[in-house]
């Protein structure tokens, strides 16, 4: 079926832009990612998976500027020991990066494995993306396969001491940055992969997940804190028996960010946890879009979404949860909420349930609301001043998803960043 006249010249527009790098072990699965841009083309408007989030800017042929944020504070995890490896404007920087070598895991660059015919990643790179591309097409995701340039591949194979810190820096007004990195969790090991900063002007990222049975992976991101930036990212991870998954996002400004979650329980009593917390301001649009996949027996998922949002800003969540036939004793529980700070703002939720078993304990909620009054009123009464009262209730109506962060450190890093954010806009 041919595609519409104007996808397919946006498509076009876009694709003459980017050149595609030399693949090595990884051409086959660049060039079969290319063919089905090609033949879907890059999402609209009218595509039902994009219906509350405009898609021009994130697929046009050049990237709009965006002003790199003067920003004094210290990244949210530099306290934190842990393995640093830098991107500026979606490219590897050596200088700023710490070695990569680690006990108990193997990193190896993007760039490097391209120049190879046999590599582990050759194995994994562009699959759990292809096969998220069902039943929901996710072309961002298939052009991001094809044209990244640069990336990390994480071969965890014990538990390393400390965790691996992907540090994005944004320098360039008119950086468009395509990253792709490839994480493999053996049998019985476990790491922390943490993210933090603005990335580009642009930014289009995809990560690869294969957790094998009895692996664990921790992943905690914080998105920002660029005014004007914007950002797709994708993250497709595959659950073996008995492995743990679990992901915090803590987005703070940005024009548009979309944050995809493709999740694959094939093993039996595996856990996979996805949290997030945005708090918007203004011109801000946020999205989370997760669709997880049970396909074996007495598995746990867990989705826990909260926006704070004002001042016009817009948040949207949309979340599935399907469950296969056979996917007994299937415990999945998904809640969004968005506290609404003023009448401008709005939240857009379409939560999901597909259930084709029959002994499963499934449940899902959506809520919005403003600040309750009886709550702030408690507050002043025993001489809190308003905007702090409004502060302390807004942590404690974003502490559900914050509480999802297993390492208490970090979960008070996270909570403090906020009470900056806050702080700043009272």
């Amino acid at each position: 079926m041919a595609l519409p006249e104007v996808k397919q010249s946006a498509t076009e527009a876009r694709l003459a832009g980017l050149t595609m790098p030399d693949a090595g072990c990884t051409r086959a699965a660049r060039e079969d990612a290319l063919a089905r841009v090609l033949e879907t083309g890059l999402p609209g408007r009218r595509d039902e998976y994009w219906k509350y989030t405009q898609p021009d800017t994130l697929v046009a042929a050049v990237a709009l500027p965006a002003a790199v944020f003067a920003d004094d504070e210290a990244l949210i995890f530099d306290e934190f020991d842990s393995l640093k490896i830098v991107f500026i404007d979606g490219v590897f920087n050596a200088d700023e990066s710490d070695d990569l070598s680690l006990e108990g895991v193997s990193i190896d660059r993007l760039e490097d494995i391209c120049c190879k015919d046999i590599h582990w990643a050759k194995d994994l790179y562009g699959v759990l993306e292809a096969r998220g591309q069902v039943p929901v097409q996710r072309p961002l995701a298939a052009l991001n396969t094809a044209f990244a340039s640069d990336g990390v591949a994480i071969h965890v194979t014990g538990k390393p001491s400390k965790p691996i810190n992907l540090i994005y820096r944004h320098a360039s007004p008119t950086s468009d940055a395509i990253l792709h990195h490839v994480v493999r969790v053996e049998s019985g090991a476990e790491a922390t992969i943490l993210e933090t900063g603005p990335a580009a002007s642009r930014f289009n990222k995809c990560m690869e997940i294969d957790i094998a049975d009895t692996g664990t992976l921790h992943h905690v991101r914080a998105q920002g804190r660029d005014h004007e930036r914007r950002a797709a990212t994708h993250m497709f991870t595959r659950l073996g028996q008995e492995s743990v998954y679990k992901s915090f996002t803590l987005t703070v400004n940005g024009v548009l960010t979309r944050n995809e979650q493709v999740i694959e329980l094939t093993g039996d009593d595996a856990v996979a946890h996805v949290a997030g917390a945005c708090v918007g301001d203004g011109n801000f649009h946020h999205d989370d879009t997760v669709f997880i996949t049970h396909d074996a027996v007495n598995c746990e998922s867990r989705q826990v979404f909260k926006k704070v949002l004002r001042n016009g800003a817009t948040g949207v969540f949309q979340g599935k949860i399907l469950v296969k036939e056979g996917a007994q004793k299937t415990d999945g529980y998904q809640i969004s909420q968005s506290l609404l700070l003023d009448d401008d703002s709005q939240f857009l939720a379409k939560p999901e349930l597909e259930i084709y078993a029959d002994d499963v304990a499934c449940s899902h909620g959506s809520t919005s609301g403003a600040i309750d009054e009886t709550a702030l009123f408690y507050l002043r009464s025993r001489g809190v001043p308003e905007k702090d009262a409004t502060n302390m209730l807004t942590l404690a109506f974003l502490a559900e998803a914050v509480d999802e962060v297993e390492d208490s450190a970090l979960a008070e890093a996270l909570v403090s960043r906020l009470e900056g954010w806050l702080a700043r806009r009272s």
